[in-house]
């Protein structure tokens, strides 16, 4: 009896993500473009900044420990 339940319940959840899924509104492919170009140029603009900031940071010791 437990397994009957174990399997109604899964089906259930499958059944009520794909209706979910359905009232998603998914951006076109062109937005989804233009998204992944923005992630991308975000990503380097924080690497960029954190190779800096880690460059600074890295002077500084060494500085302080050659002191």
């Amino acid at each position: 009896m437990a397994d009957a339940n174990k399997q109604s319940a899964i089906s259930r959840y499958f059944r009520e993500t794909t209706g979910e899924l359905k009232k998603v509104s998914w951006p076109t492919w062109p937005e989804a473009r233009q998204m992944t170009y923005i992630v991308i140029a975000v990503m380097v603009v924080m690497g960029l900044y954190l190779a800096l900031v880690d460059g600074i940071g890295e002077a500084l010791i060494n500085l302080a420990i050659s002191a």
